[in-house]
């Protein structure tokens, strides 16, 4: 693994767990202020720059003292030169939610530069899988797995 995939991946782990802590000032330290978002909740437009990246986390973080879970699993990096992306799937939501669904996870996509050598996170995307048509089980996970 590159020094720069080690940088990114744990500036990734540093931010989740600022997020399970509900530490504003870890969360937003390591993006961009031109940040653009794209989250769960609206607006679903995206938020854009970092007064309105600001704003949207101490609802979720009082969402969160409630005894939510905000947990990486999965995180994958891939960095060039002055570009990266990586991608991860969490564990988010109450116990009583995960019980539910014990497979449900948010996924998340960060695009990051390199900043004047430092790597910073300029894109954010947050959503979780459309389950209107039912949530499926797992053996119709696996077979589009292998389709794939």
């Amino acid at each position: 693994m590159s020094d720069d995939t080690d940088q990114i991946r744990a500036l990734i782990e540093r931010w989740a767990r600022a997020v399970h802590r509900g530490d504003l000032v870890t969360v937003v330290a390591d993006h961009t202020d031109d940040i653009v978002m794209f989250d769960v909740p609206p607006p679903y437009e995206g938020v854009r720059g970092m007064a309105a990246y600001r704003e949207v986390w101490p609802p979720f973080f009082r969402w969160q003292a409630q005894g939510a879970v905000f947990a990486l699993e999965e995180l994958d990096v891939t960095a060039g030169e002055d570009v990266a992306f990586a991608y991860a799937l969490l564990r988010c939501g109450t116990p009583q939610e995960l019980a539910a669904r014990p497979g449900f996870r948010l996924r998340l996509t960060l695009g990051l530069r390199k900043d004047a050598g430092r790597w910073v996170v300029a894109h954010e995307h947050h959503s979780f899988p459309d389950l209107s048509t039912g949530e499926p089980d797992a053996e119709s996970q696996a077979e589009t797995v292998d389709q794939h």
